[in-house]
């Protein structure tokens, strides 16, 4: 049989010298889904969690849910709003804001690469709800702010 490197033959095809057949070479069984499924048995984020416990399910859509929420809180936040904050220190918050809204946004599309539909619609959830509180209109105390007006301390999130 030709010889690969083990690091690249999990679920290879290899050339069998011998037969002149063809061999599955399967070193670890590892299944990636690449469409969405539902069920409480999968894999978020780390290795074998949450395993197939559904407390532990339960535990990481809340988990999920939180993570989204957290983003858009971040997003919506507006930590520099006193005009007595030097400009470089306001520049620092914003830039260490930033940087954990985009860590946590993307462990929230980690999560949901898992392709769980169960954490697809916490992320979803975590988003709503943390725009609802944080970014909608229902809870500005001065409706008449002029939509152009800055709201947050960070620039809105694209895609």
């Amino acid at each position: 049989m030709e010889k690969l490197n083990d690091d690249h033959t999990h679920g290879m095809m290899m050339h069998n010298s011998s037969d002149d057949g063809m061999t599955l070479m399967n070193h670890r069984k590892m299944m990636m889904h690449m469409t969405f499924f539902w069920g409480s048995n999968t894999q978020i984020l780390f290795s074998g969690w949450p395993g197939t416990r559904t407390g532990m399910y339960v535990l990481a859509l809340i988990a999920v849910f939180m993570l989204a929420f957290m983003v858009e809180g971040i997003s919506h936040s507006r930590l520099t709003k006193s005009g007595s904050i030097h400009h470089v220190t306001a520049g620092l918050v914003q830039t260490l804001l930033h940087a954990l809204r985009v860590g946590l946004a993307y462990l929230v599309m980690l999560a949901i690469m898992s392709f769980n539909g169960g954490v697809f619609l916490a992320a979803v959830a975590g988003h709503s709800l943390g725009f609802f509180l944080f970014g909608s209109r229902v809870f500005n105390k001065n409706p008449t702010t002029v939509p152009a007006a800055k709201t947050s301390d960070l620039n809105p999130m694209s895609c």
